[in-house]
Order: C-alpha cells, then structure tokens, then sequence
C-alpha cells in the first residue's frame, strides 16, 4: 500500500478553496498528502486500479451460487443480468463524479460532510469502516469452506479456527508492504482466479441445454427471496470503497472513470458467464447450489482436474477481496484523521513501506473479532450498514449537485438533476426493502453500532474541545 503523494502536484494545496463560480464558498479542498517521510512517491495506475475496483467488489463468480439455490436458474441470471443497470451502473457514476472532485482519501466521508455537515460525515465514516471490516471477515471464511473440500480437516473446530486466524494475519501483512504491490498482486489474482471459469465455460457449451435457463426451481421449493436479494447485493456492491484511496492513484481525474467503466464491464462479465453456462450444462437438486457448487459444477462438466483448479482459484480470489477492502478500510482510516475527523495519530505510515499500518491493525483486529460469525450472518451485517451508507451517499450526492451546481467537476454524470434524482430513486427503493427484510438480530447489531457511531461523533468533539488529542486542521473545522 505505498502509492502516495509525496509532493503536491499542480492541484491547489490543501489549504486553497474550490471555486464553485456562484455558489461554493471559501472551504479547504480535501486533498489527501503522504507523509513527508515518503521518499518515492508510487502511484496506482490504470490497469492495478481497475483490478483493485474489481475485487472491491466481486473477484470472480465465486459466491454467486445461493442466488440460484433461493430463486432458480431464470430468476438468478435475470438478477446478475439486470441488478448491474439499476444497481452498479449508478453507484459507478456517483462514485467517478465525487472522486474526481474531491480526490482525497477520505471518499465518501468528505462527500457527506461537504453535503450536510461533520456529523453526517462521521456517521458516513463508521457506517462505511464497520460494513467494509465485517466484509473483509468473510473473505477467510470463504477461502477456508472450499479449502475444506481439498482439506476436510479445515472443515469445523480449532484447524478451522486457527486457519482463519493465520490467514487473516499472512493476509493483513501483505497489505503492510504497499498498495502498489497489492495493485499488481491484485492483476495476477484475478487473471489466474477467472482462467478456470473461461476454460469451463468453453468446455460446458456443448452441453449445455437452453430449457433450464428457463427453471424458476424445483417443485416444492420455496423462494428464499432474502437470501436471494442479498446475494444479488453483497456481489454487486461496494463501488464506492475505491474512493477513500483517491489520493494514491495516478491522475485520478482522467484514470478513475475510465477504470470504473472497465471494471464494471469485468465484473459483470465474470458473473453471467459462468453462471449461464454452468446452469445450462447441469442439473442437479437445487438445494446443491450454495457457496462452493461452482468447483462441483467443474467436476461434472469437465473432471476432478478443473474442480481443484476452481478450488485454488476460490482461494487466491478471497485473497484478492481481503487485500483490496482491507486497503480501503485502511485508507479510510487515514484520509478521516486528515481531514480531523480523527486524531492525527491516525494517519501515521510505515517508516518502511509508507502504509498506513494503524489503519490496517484496526481493520484487521475488528474483522478478526467478527470472522467467527457464519458466513451468511457476516453478508446480512454487511450489506445493511452498508445499505445505511449509500441512503447517506445518494442523498449527499444530489444536495451536492443541488448546493454546488457550477463547481468544477473532472467527471461530470451527464444528466440534469431531475434525472439524476430518478437515477438514484431505483436503488433507494432496492436498499429500503435490503433493510425491511433484515433479521432481528441484523437490526439489533446495526442500531448499536449507529448509536456507537453517534457516541464516537461526540467523543471526537470533546477531545478537539479538550485537546486531549491533536487533530488536523481539516476544512470539517472550517465550515460556517
């Protein structure tokens, strides 16, 4: 994670206000800096951060499958065909519009911020890190249930335990060495993790057979349409984690959009392929098709051969998810003790690889903490933390728009505000009922950690009052 900046570029300095012609006035512009002591500064480019967008959000088809064991085959292509048009699409564009015009490394934070105020920025901020850390838990748990199927002795108990544990923690020190390293290890990630997926679909289109794209399931088997929509919403989502690393990429107003677009071309991809032709090829009990079945798929359209080959490549995909969202948690971390909404201890970087080692020790301690959880358990708390977020990021966005109307914007969505306002209803309305069928205990466990989030907002504000803590002048401190 050592892309950085290690001298200001011809951007104005953090302390030179955007021009908004008519409308914006004097605020600090939120550009993120490295520390001065980076001494080469390392910048992620085009191809690494269109990898890095990638595992932010998907890292091939793996974890697709209960789509089809809740709905059915016609339900869950339809699902991966459609949700990328009123879901990521939209969530791209938002999040290519906000970071290139506030390309600093606390993201979303400083969009809600900019929007409504530092209370709704650092609400933004614990909704965004605490949905981020409980994904990133499930990544080990993911890589160690198709481990178990080489491996039978990872399948529950202390080896289980221990194996989650020491990879999360051989997972948390590669992201130490830097993000230009991650960047590139995510690259190699993906090209082996999806080779597989090419090869089986190839192999499975002379058997594939049209009529059961057409299932809507098996007889007597009743739609689970909760596992359903969140599996649709845990593969698709997380497009904006990439901005809260905006200050380490190369040129972010021309190399954000174009990675983006890219990204959400691969992505979508990666899922429907596999999917169509793995659903086309066999038939088996629905209730087969949990997380895992692709590597079983393999083994019935090709051989034990390409089943193993899945199996390798599930783990170095969990890899990748791990890295890249650990990478955004950690530079969250930062990029909010840049703008003060943190203490400034927190965005202290490594003397040796210039990454932001608190950030990592505190997304790696809170993930560990949750990994026990079962994997379902993890993407419900997820996915409605992050449900609370993006409610906070469309509404910020619009008002933004709205507020700032002139503002310069690298990349501008080109719509006027009533569309755009009808671009985000869609979504809105999908997170809404995300929300409405959560469980009790989804409720209670992301009311606690709203109402900690609250409690944090004022603790900040008691130490800046204080001064129990330094904390840096952020244009948060600023605003009339």
């Amino acid at each position: 994670m050592g892309a950085n900046i290690n001298k200001p570029s011809k951007s104005p300095p953090p302390s030179a206000p955007p021009q908004d012609d008519q409308n914006c006035p004097e605020q600090l512009l939120p550009i993120t800096t490295s520390s001065p002591a980076a001494k080469t500064p390392k910048k992620l480019t085009l191809i690494p951060l269109i990898f890095l967008i990638y595992f932010e959000v998907a890292g091939g088809p793996y974890g697709e499958e209960p789509a089809v064991q809740a709905a059915g085959p016609l339900l869950a292509i339809l699902g991966f065909l459609i949700f990328p048009f009123i879901w990521s699409i939209p969530e791209a564009l938002i999040t290519a519009e906000l970071s290139t015009t506030f390309p600093g490394n606390g993201g979303f934070v400083i969009w809600a911020d900019r929007a409504f105020g530092p209370f709704w920025g650092s609400l933004m901020g614990t909704w965004k890190f605490l949905s981020g850390v409980i994904n990133i838990a499930a990544f080990p748990a993911l890589c160690i249930d198709y481990l178990k199927k080489l491996f039978p002795i990872f399948s529950s108990g202390l080896p289980r335990q221990l194996a989650i544990l020491i990879s999360t923690l051989l997972l948390s020190f590669l992201n130490y060495t830097g993000l230009t390293i991650v960047g590139y290890a995510a690259v190699a990630l993906g090209l082996i993790s999806l080779a597989p997926f090419v090869l089986m679909s190839l192999i499975a289109i002379p058997q594939i057979h049209p009529h059961r794209w057409i299932s809507l399931g098996q007889k007597g088997v009743e739609k689970d349409w909760r596992l359903f929509f969140n599996t649709l919403f845990w593969n698709l989502n997380f497009w904006d984690n990439v901005s809260t690393m905006a200050g380490e990429v190369d040129k972010p107003q021309k190399t954000f959009p174009l990675a983006l677009l890219c990204a959400v071309i691969f992505t979508c991809l990666g899922y429907i392929i596999p999917l169509v032709a793995v659903t086309g090829a066999i038939s088996v009990d629905q209730n087969l098709w949990e997380a895992g079945f692709m590597a079983d798929a393999a083994k019935m359209i090709s051989g034990q051969w390409l089943k193993i080959w899945i199996e390798i490549g599930a783990v170095l995909s969990a890899i990748g998810l791990f890295e890249a969202q650990l990478s955004s948690s950690a530079y969250q971390v930062e990029g909010m003790a840049e703008i003060g909404f943190l203490p400034e201890f927190c965005k202290v970087r490594s003397k040796w690889f210039n990454t932001p080692w608190l950030g990592i020790l505190l997304s790696t301690a809170i993930s560990l903490g949750i990994s026990y959880m079962s994997y379902t358990d993890i993407i419900y708390s997820a996915n409605f933390l992050y449900s609370l977020g993006m409610l906070l990021e469309f509404l910020s966005f619009l008002w933004l728009r709205r507020k700032f109307p002139t503002m310069k914007r690298p990349y501008r969505v080109p719509l006027p505000l009533p569309a755009l306002v009808v671009m985000c209803l869609i979504p809105t309305g999908f997170l809404v009922y995300i929300m409405a069928i959560a469980s009790k205990t989804v409720y209670l466990m992301s009311g606690l950690m709203t109402v900690g989030g609250i409690a944090w907002y004022l603790l900040m504000n008691l130490c800046k009052a204080k001064k129990w803590f330094k904390f840096s002048d952020g244009y948060a401190e600023e605003e009339s």
